[in-house]
């Protein structure tokens, strides 16, 4: 395999990894809701103490705090389905960078995984880093926060 299908390959597994992570996310996300919400209908043909009526008005609540999760693990589904993985050797969307070594996926901020021996996290492009480091390319230098980086690796 030559390096660029390497390159190509890493950057298929990150993205279907962080897909698949997100999927799951999704999934727990909308299983929770629905539990909750189905906790909050009342059958109205049958009455109700004060304590019944309590919980199906917790159990609502609960299911509206989850109604933003599932908004939000849709989203990122979109903007990874959305966006181009090709390998690249400038920073933007799309793009896993190395710095300070450490690998990020730019498309959206999430938790760090782990895919093919490497862990990574997800940096928005909203981050302040990302507004820092769009447009460099590996080798290039950048400061954040008072310290100054090389971009080790842009794929």
């Amino acid at each position: 395999m030559s390096d660029s299908q390497d390159r190509a390959a890493i950057k298929q597994s990150v993205r279907d990894r962080l897909l698949s992570l997100e999927e799951e996310a999704l999934a727990a996300a909308k299983s929770h809701y629905e539990s909750f919400l189905k906790d909050a209908v009342m059958d109205r043909r049958e009455s109700h103490d004060k304590d019944e009526m309590a919980d199906a008005r917790e159990s609502a609540d609960l299911a509206a705090a989850f109604d933003a999760p599932v908004y939000t693990h849709q989203a990122k589904i979109d903007a990874i389905e959305n966006t181009d993985f090709s390998p690249t050797d400038t920073v933007g969307p799309g793009a896993v960078v190395s710095f300070n070594g450490r690998n990020f996926v730019v498309i959206t901020s999430t938790s760090k995984f782990d895919c093919g021996g490497k862990t990574y996290m997800g940096i928005s492009t909203q981050s302040p880093i990302y507004r820092v480091i769009e447009g460099l390319k590996a080798g290039d230098s950048f400061s954040h926060n008072g310290r100054t980086y090389t971009l080790e690796d842009v794929i």
